[in-house]
């Protein structure tokens, strides 16, 4: 139960290897399960009992699953995101060093550690915009094959090194593409053949490096996973599929899976935007809710929401507190901060433990220690734009912002649990 749960979890983040193609993963899933596309630049005909989704700059995407019975009904919201720490490659991609080599021209998006992407197969994935006539289409691309890599420099040449190293993205971290018989135009020339088309049709690129590397489960009992991206894929499979089984006929269930919250949500898909309200908004107004009645329907609203949670590092126990810390496979995290880096308090922390206790899921407890700053994440944020009641949960895991990250075997069906509960 738990490792297959693990399992569909790996092949659905193998499958999704930038923001554009975990909605399109996401998307694929709730099509197989009857759901209708909405367009924002359409007017909407929905209906109660109906099932919708609706995506923005094809890297964010909220579903909603409406009961048959709104008379007095509620927002449940579950939000994740859809992005990880990568390297961007720029507009004009290609370095040619002395004639022998040539490089991507790469930039870091978000807060990685640098040092796992060393040395480890790399390929490259994301959208590109073609010319495909009189308009432009978005095309998704993943190269296949490893690709590129960010080889290390010698121990020979940097005796130094694992006394500390800071790392320059412009000087270290740039990938290998090719050698001698490379050349500049290659890049683009390869990436017009993954798609069947021409260079001069191509526009726009907004391609990500990602790692190549297998899931792998693993531990003396098989008690672990490891794989890219599971902050936050991982909350985002599981509460998609708590999503997809949960019915409430006297409520809106809404899932939301965002983009850009490693870079600080402010964009116009992000959490910080008004794509949650706007959803929301229009479907109260497409069912045919006045405007009392969506404010009233949003004060008696509750939203969970997800994003990974740093299990205690067995190495440094004392880098997390000594009594709110968490542990892999041992429970959901309730995230809280004093300064508000969280949206839980005393309410909707009560509120989240009785649906653990319902769906029979165990519950852990993280704050940051006193004397060290923490991560945020896209709760607070949304917030500022549409105000329900929320609790920050997340799962245990280790590495956060590698490429390669590890969580605990059970945690994913333990999450599915709980949001099928709430969404129930």
């Amino acid at each position: 139960m738990y490792k297959k749960t693990a399992e569909d979890m790996a092949s659905f983040i193998k499958n999704s290897p930038t923001a554009f193609h975990a909605v399109d993963s996401l998307k694929k899933i709730l099509n197989g399960e009857g759901y209708q596309e909405l367009s924002e630049g359409r007017r909407w005909e929905v209906s109660p009992g109906g099932k919708y989704y609706v995506t923005r700059n094809d890297s964010s995407l909220i579903a909603l699953k409406v009961g048959a019975n709104l008379e007095n009904y509620r927002f449940n919201i579950v939000a994740s995101h859809s992005d990880s720490p990568t390297f961007k490659i720029k507009e004009n991609e290609e370095l040619e060093v002395r004639g022998k080599y040539i490089q991507l021209n790469t930039e870091g998006y978000g807060g990685m550690l640098c040092a796992p992407w060393f040395d480890r197969p790399l390929s490259v994935a994301g959208r590109v915009v073609v010319k495909e006539g009189n308009r432009f289409v978005s095309r998704l691309v993943k190269v296949d094959r490893d690709l590129v890599m960010i080889p290390n420099v010698a121990i020979h040449m940097n005796r130094k090194v694992n006394e500390g190293l800071e790392y320059n993205k412009q000087v270290d971290m740039l990938p290998l593409f090719g050698g001698s018989e490379c050349r500049k135009g290659d890049f683009k020339k390869m990436i017009a053949e993954e798609l069947g088309t021409e260079e001069k049709d191509i526009y726009g690129m907004d391609l990500y490096l990602y790692n190549r590397m297998e899931p792998s489960i693993w531990g003396a009992n098989e008690e672990f996973i490891s794989c890219p991206q599971l902050d936050d894929l991982q909350c985002a499979y599981a509460s998609l599929q708590g999503f997809l089984k949960g019915t409430n006929e006297e409520s809106i269930n809404v899932f939301a899976c965002f983009d850009n919250e490693e870079v600080g949500s402010g964009t116009k898909q992000g959490a910080g935007s008004t794509f949650l309200y706007d959803v929301l908004h229009r479907i109260s107004r497409g069912l045919g809710k006045d405007e009392e009645e969506f404010y009233c329907a949003l004060a008696s609203s509750f939203m969970l929401s997800c994003d990974n949670a740093h299990a205690v590092h067995p190495n440094h126990p004392e880098k997390t507190d000594a009594c709110n810390c968490v542990y892999m496979n041992e429970g959901i995290v309730i995230k809280s901060h004093a300064g508000q880096k969280y949206t839980s308090d005393a309410v909707s922390t009560a509120v989240f433990k009785e649906i653990c206790e319902k769906a029979g899921v165990p519950v852990q407890f993280f704050s940051n220690r006193s004397d060290m700053a923490g991560g945020s994440t896209l709760g607070n944020i949304a917030m500022s734009h549409v105000s329900v009641n929320s609790v920050d949960i997340g799962l245990p895991q280790l590495s956060m912002h590698s490429p390669y990250e590890t969580a605990g075997i059970k945690d994913t069906y333990y999450m599915i649990r709980a949001t099928e509960e709430f969404f129930g």
